[in-house]
């Protein structure tokens, strides 16, 4: 009998020990070292890619979000400034990008009411930029399975370069070489798509003379 209790007492105490150290390896060497290391190597990417003006926190370049102007009167709901550059839509809650609501809208290619919402986006878009519906890029009118991707593509960066330039009594032709210098190529050169940052172009944007 005593034999037997000391036979399951020695083998509580190694799952112990275990359990310690294993507790302090993975519970506290190893985060420690991580998290070292991160702030060591890709601090700003560690800390959430946070975009500071003047030292203070205005946005993160991992979360979209919507450049609107204060409703107008008579109007109920705000519309896009025309002198920023304007995200793809995002349907992550009720007025989009809400990070406490990520997703998509689920609606299918033949969904009839996607359909719809695509076609009255492409003529809105089209209108504000002063472009033709045919050229609307696919990204300006349908949203990220997200909904809080802060990226568009180079080809609806430049389509509204006139408009933002026109609106801020900027040279064109500056502000182009400003989406230019925010085209980010393909991951390790072959995965995904070239892409611009809209948060981060507008916030160079803003300091733009």
């Amino acid at each position: 009998m005593l034999g037997t209790l000391a036979h399951v007492v020695r083998h509580h105490l190694a799952a112990l020990r275990m359990l310690l150290v294993f507790t302090v390896v993975t519970g506290i060497a190893y985060p420690l070292a991580v998290t070292g290391i991160a702030q060591g190597v890709l601090p700003y990417q560690a800390n959430g890619s946070v975009i500071k003006d003047n030292g203070r926190p205005v946005a993160s370049a991992l979360i979209g979000q919507k450049f609107d102007r204060p409703p107008r009167t008579g109007q109920t709901t705000p519309a896009p400034d025309p002198r920023w550059f304007q995200p793809r839509p995002s349907a992550a809650g009720r007025t989009g990008y809400d990070p406490a609501s990520s997703g998509a809208s689920n609606l299918g290619p033949n969904n009839t009411t996607l359909a719809r919402t695509i076609a009255r986006r492409r003529a809105a878009v089209a209108a504000f930029d002063g472009v033709r519906p045919g050229s609307v890029p696919a990204d300006a009118v349908t949203a990220s399975g997200s909904g809080l991707d802060p990226d568009i593509s180079p080809a609806y960066a430049y389509e509204q370069v006139n408009r933002v330039a026109k609106t801020r009594g900027l040279d064109s032709t500056a502000v182009r070489r400003l989406v230019a210098t925010h085209v980010s190529g393909r991951q390790l050169g072959f995965l995904g798509q070239e892409s611009v940052n809209v948060v981060q172009l507008n916030h160079d944007l803003a300091a733009l003379k």
